[in-house]
Order: structure tokens, then sequence, then C-alpha cells
């Protein structure tokens, strides 16, 4: 029998440029494959194809402001997600949480947008779509708690009926009346709207998305919270023994959490669109997911795919209108190029090694 001069072994440690350059290549690969895939199915040229990527997320100030501002939001609902996914929580439900904090900024605006100072609106809504993500989260965190339920299928469930609760209140609050939508919401006051910042009309939004990710980053590993939810999410019964509250974390946790992606929602109603639909979320509930998960829940690395993802789907608009293609083919580049970063993730944590060699690889 022939006998095998080579095997796979998992690796020691690996060094964070070693890494790092084996992501730079996996990102390199992916787009040569994407080129194929170009000529292949657009007979285009792929090079004016990406150029036309580039011009549609980064092509001028509004379009590079535009993808900021989106960025901040997916990566606030990225960060959101984290603590539940590292305390092994699997929280499927960031769609619903980011619809009840839209839903309740939208509610503040509506019926208290001319009674108080913008200021004091802002900071209003900013504490209402917090609790009502909360609210959101909390609901299957209890039942996990208490009765073990099936996170994943309640906290998607969940998302199907903020979206149903978001639909009910549109009909109250539609404008003009039978349009069944709300329009822009104090568009003649902008009471509830964020003021523009640093000169820019998304600056507060990126210093709250940053604000929001270091404050997250640092309570995760500094805090002794942080370091409870962990160890629950090693071991349920070695966090008991070492005498931690599983049930207390569990619900501490998902507060956190689904409080952050109702924030989130925040973002959209009153630093953005300034309406409020069942659209809202736009998918970034399971968007984050992904870039939670290829990131490692390393706050460098979210802001990174964040920026990724949302600049091919600005660029889809444009190749779309551009070379008449579908707003799809963006869709496959990008899936190609997170297919090859995922990919990467062997190399990083497996090596290629002789048979017979037992020395181990260090950082």
């Amino acid at each position: 029998m022939k006998q095998n001069k080579f095997h796979i072994r998992k690796r020691s440690g690996i060094s964070y440029g070693r890494a790092l350059g084996i992501r730079l290549l996996g990102i390199l690969a992916g787009l040569v494959t994407c080129s194929f895939v170009i000529v292949a199915v657009t007979h285009l040229n792929p090079l004016q194809v990406y150029a036309g990527i580039i011009d549609g997320a980064v092509g001028n100030n509004r379009r590079l402001w535009v993808t900021i501002r989106d960025t901040m939001v997916l990566l606030v609902v990225s960060v959101g997600l984290v603590p539940a996914f590292k305390m092994k929580f699997w929280n499927i439900g960031g769609e619903g949480q980011i619809l009840m904090g839209g839903l309740a900024a939208a509610a503040l605006m509506i019926y208290v947008g001319n009674a108080v100072p913008n200021g004091l609106l802002l900071v209003l809504i900013f504490a209402a779509s917090c609790t009502a993500g909360m609210i959101w989260s909390l609901i299957p965190a209890v039942f996990k708690a208490r009765y073990n339920t099936n996170e994943t299928l309640f906290t998607l469930m969940m998302n199907y009926v903020a979206m149903q609760l978001v639909t009910f209140c549109i009909v109250f609050w539609e404008k003009p009346k039978g349009s069944n939508t709300v329009g822009i919401i104090n568009a003649t006051t902008g009471a509830g709207w964020f003021p523009r910042m640093f000169g820019e009309k998304y600056g507060l939004n990126v210093l709250l998305a940053l604000l929001i990710t270091v404050v997250v980053a640092l309570y995760l590993r500094y805090t002794k919270s942080g370091y409870e939810l962990a160890v629950v999410g090693e071991s349920r019964d070695t966090a008991r023994y070492a005498g931690i509250s599983v049930k207390k974390v569990i619900l501490r946790t998902m507060a956190l959490s689904g409080a952050i992606c109702g924030f989130a929602g925040s973002l959209i109603v009153s630093g953005a669109s300034h309406t409020i639909s069942t659209s809202l979320a736009g998918g970034r509930g399971f968007t984050a997911i992904i870039v939670a998960w290829t990131a490692h829940f390393n706050s460098i690395a979210m802001a990174a795919v964040s920026a990724l993802l949302v600049f091919m789907e600005k660029g889809a608009i444009q190749i779309a209108s551009q070379f008449g293609l579908n707003e799809n083919v963006s869709d496959i580049i990008t899936g190609i190029i997170l297919f090859f970063l995922i990919g990467c993730e062997f190399f990083i944590n497996y090596e290629i090694a002789a048979v017979g060699d037992d020395t181990e690889e260090t950082a």
C-alpha cells in the first residue's frame, strides 16, 4: 500500500502578519476568479466592472458617505450579535430587534417630535430604541433560561412578529391616507433627525457607531461580565461549578445584544431614512451574522468585513445601470470573495506537513 508523504495538522500558532497575508492572498484569488466569471457570464472587461463598482460605492462625496453610513449600521448590528454568539446563544433575531428599535424611534418622532427640543428628543429616541430591542431579545432569553427552548427558532420567529407589528403601526401612521407608507417623518421640522457633525450629514452616525464598537470590545475583554459570558459559552457546567449564575448571564447578555440591535434601528430611522417600513432592517440582521463569524468577533476585522459587503452592495447599483446587468452580479462577486475568505481560515488554522515531521510551528 502506498504511504502518504504528507498530512494535515493543526497549527500551534501563526503570526498576525502571516494570517493577514493569507487573507489578502485569498481576496486576490477571489478577484481573479471573479474576473473569469464576469467574462463568462457578461462578456465584459472585468476591470471595467470593478471600476463601476468602485464608482458606485465611493465615486463622489455623497456616495462615499452613504457607504460609510451603511457600513456603520451593519457594524453596530454585528457588534450587537457578538456577546450572544460568544455565549453560544444563537441570536438570529437581529432583524426583529432592529425593527422594534426603529419602531420606537418612529413613534417618538411622530408623537413627541414637536413637544421637546431636538437634543432631548434624540436622547429619548436612543433610550426607547435600546429598550424596545432589549425587550424583544429578552423574550426568547427568558424561555431559554427557564425552559431551555431552542433560541435559534425562537429568535427567528420573533422577526416575523416584529414585521407584523410594524405593518400594524403603518396603518395608523400612513401619510397620505391609503398610501400604505409613513412617508418622511417631520420633513418640515426635522424633529428627531440627527444634526450635522464635523460638517457632515452622517458624522454623528459614525461617532456613535465607533463609540459602541469600542465600548463593547472593552466590555467583553476587561469586565467581569464579559469574562462570565465567555465561560458560559465554553461550558455551562464549568460556569456553574465556578459559581456563575448561567440564567442571569443569559438574560444580561441578551439584554445587551438586543439593546445594541435596537439602537441600530434608531440609527436607521433618525440618522438616515427618517421613515419606517417592514424593509427597515434590510437583511442586516442576517448579514451581520456573516460579518461577526468571518471576523472572529474582532472589532477591527468586523469593520473591514462590513465595509467590504456594503461596498459591493452599493457598487451593484452602479454596474446594474451602467452595464444593464442584474444587481445579483455583484452578489455573485461578493459570494465568491467571501468563499475565498472563509477558505483562508483552513490555511490559517491548519498546515500541510511531511509525515514524520513532528515539529510545531510557533507564532
